[in-house]
């Protein structure tokens, strides 16, 4: 009987995955025939949450650990003999909890609690606020004793707390020291906005609520001043183009060896760590929405029919794997194309998947059997960033942090959204907002980053230097200057306009020089006089950069119609010699200034 009973709670953990054949884990036997011998009873039907609070005591006791404790209880309540365990950590965090409030005026905790208690925001951002206002309580206790209630608060108050949050310092007005980042360091304008935006929520439930009497406006009392709001905004950081490329290499490639294990060997099977890894380097969803994914998230298409996974032949080919991303942060539920590498290995996974419980979605309110689930527990929300992250940049040779920061779960989303957005063929901007399931294209606008190389590109090709300023060759009489005949007037500059030369020595003053008139400084090429110039020995061949003013970028570009304009202006403007070109009578034409191609690098 008592094997029968000690199996029934064995076969359920193996279900659920627990490898309970090494030493490691063989204690939940001891375990079960321990409860046992406290109930004085072999039946698992008699056993209850006292009986398992007694047997807790007892382990505690003895001073062995009491983990699989947890285990045998999580079994027990899934065959519904007893409640299901409190989380490890959920004592030490009430106590820590009730500690923060501990040098906070009496009121104003108690307010902080009935608002928490009533607020309809979620519970992450409601503990977030939470800290936020025993921060405030305790800046009253120091700064404003006389003010123990929100309801004494008014503009002059809030005036001050927003300054001082202007002002705080990592470590300013905490229980305990910082943990993070350099005590008396400046804090983050991220913080800085938390710490206002909780006092805002707090004040206008309350004053809506009608709890404390509306004496100003939350909205504008306790606004985030301008300095900071500057600083704010989404920070995708970009991994570099390189370090990606290796690190969806080592998930390719991802071995057990790779993982950390434990004395009963890896924490999760190797194709739930591989599914996974994959899954973050290739879907470019947030951690928690990987984490939320469902049993059957993955499907095939092709030809825009649904086809079975394991038909080899047509996934060989070109289907095409659609992913299922459940409901999120910003929107409901979407479907996605994906990578058909991500597919086979969730796919591969679910072969092996033991069957799990189905457990409860928080974010919807349903039972759901999520896809990265072992032991009857979701994968830890940390498991990407401490361990899978982590395990490839081992593998891959790279460094966990680079110029912009750690690598963590939520810098592959913004490095796979500006790849996809400076692909040979892009994605347009809207088409990447449904990729990411973003409801606004600003949102996305933050993720798509123009890369240095596509930016360069389009620089080339936009040809600015070419559009704006003309390279032109202007011959030098060393001669001229050398013999003193330039200072007395003689011609020693010489600028190449393609069909002749100018001598004018303020040429880049010229407004004729695109369309020259042929006034006395001109010398058609091929004349007497130009073969004279061009047989002389000593002439230094160098470049002038002319800048074009509009009406030669509009010649230059918009075509006959400017060339027409540029004429009739300048047909009654003098040249440098003094006539107009109306008074020269020469046939108005217009020749592009010659570009001088100039290659920069070192001469070989």
């Amino acid at each position: 009987m008592v094997d029968r009973e000690v199996d029934t709670v064995y076969s359920l953990l193996r279900g659920w995955g627990y490898r309970l054949d090494t030493a490691g884990n063989r204690s939940v036997r001891t375990l079960i025939a321990h409860a046992m011998l406290l109930n004085r009873s072999p039946l698992l039907a008699d056993m209850d949450t006292v009986l398992l609070e007694r047997l807790r005591q007892a382990v505690r006791s003895t001073g062995r650990a009491s983990g699989d404790l947890h285990s045998l209880q999580r079994a027990l309540a899934a065959l519904g003999r007893c409640e299901p365990p409190i989380a490890r950590n959920e004592t030490l965090l009430g106590e820590l909890r009730a500690q923060r409030w501990t040098d906070v005026p009496a009121p104003w905790a108690e307010m902080a609690r009935r608002w928490f208690d009533t607020s309809t925001l979620s519970r992450n951002v409601r503990l977030a606020y939470r800290q936020d206002l025993a921060r405030m309580g305790r800046w009253l206790a120091t700064e404003h004793p006389q003010i123990t209630e929100p309801a004494q608060w008014t503009r002059a108050t809030c005036a001050a707390w927003v300054a001082t949050v202007d002002r705080m310092r990592i470590g300013d007005y905490v229980e305990r020291t910082a943990t993070r980042g350099v005590f008396g360091d400046p804090m983050s304008p991220s913080t800085k906005d938390s710490a206002l935006t909780a006092g805002r929520a707090f004040f206008r439930d309350l004053q809506e609520w009608e709890w404390i009497p509306r004496r100003f406006d939350p909205g504008r009392a306790l606004e985030t001043p301008r300095s900071i709001r500057a600083l704010l905004g989404p920070n995708p950081r970009v991994i570099a183009d390189e370090v990606w490329a290796k690190l969806l290499w080592a998930g390719i490639n991802l071995t057990s060896e790779d993982l950390p294990t434990t004395s009963s060997g890896p924490r999760y099977p190797l194709e739930l760590s591989r599914a996974l890894a994959l899954t973050w380097l290739f879907s470019g969803q947030r951690s928690d929405e990987i984490r939320r994914l469902r049993t059957g998230c993955v499907r095939w298409q092709h030809d825009g029919t649904t086809v079975s996974p394991d038909a080899a032949d047509v996934l060989a080919r070109d289907a095409i794997c659609l992913l299922d991303v459940p409901t999120h942060k910003t929107g409901t539920s979407f479907t996605k194309p994906v990578d058909p590498l991500l597919g086979q290995a969730v796919e591969v996974w679910q072969t092996v998947r033991p069957e799990q419980p189905a457990m409860l979605d928080a974010k919807t309110g349903e039972r759901v059997k999520f896809l990265f689930a072992h032991r009857a527990k979701r994968v830890s929300k940390d498991y990407i960033n401490r361990t899978i992250i982590p395990a490839l940049c081992a593998k891959a040779g790279v460094p966990a942090s680079d110029v912009r920061g750690k690598i963590t779960s939520h810098r592959a989303r913004s490095t796979i959204a500006s790849q996809l957005y400076n692909a040979k063929e892009p994605m347009t901007l809207f088409e990447l907002q449904a990729w990411l399931g973003h409801q606004s294209p600003s949102s996305t606008q933050f993720y798509a980053k123009i890369s240095p190389k596509t930016l360069a590109k389009a620089y080339s090709e936009a040809d600015y230097f070419a559009r704006n300023v003309r390279t032109i060759e202007v011959l030098v009489d060393r001669d001229a200057v050398a013999s003193g005949a330039a200072a007395t007037g003689e011609p020693w500059q010489y600028y190449d306009l393609g069909h002749g030369w100018c001598t004018y020595s303020f040429f880049e003053q010229c407004q004729h020089r695109m369309a020259c008139a042929r006034c006395d400084f001109y010398t058609l090429k091929g004349s007497s006089k130009a073969q004279l110039l061009e047989a002389k020995e000593n002439l230094q061949h160098m470049l002038a950069s002319i800048p074009l003013t509009e009406d030669e970028r509009a010649a230059v570009d918009d075509g006959q119609t400017a060339i027409d304009a540029l004429l009739a202006r300048l047909s009654d403007i003098p040249t440098p010699a003094g006539p107009t070109p109306r008074e020269l009578g020469l046939p108005a034409t217009v020749t592009m200034l010659p570009i001088v191609e100039v290659r920069q690098g070192e001469q070989e």
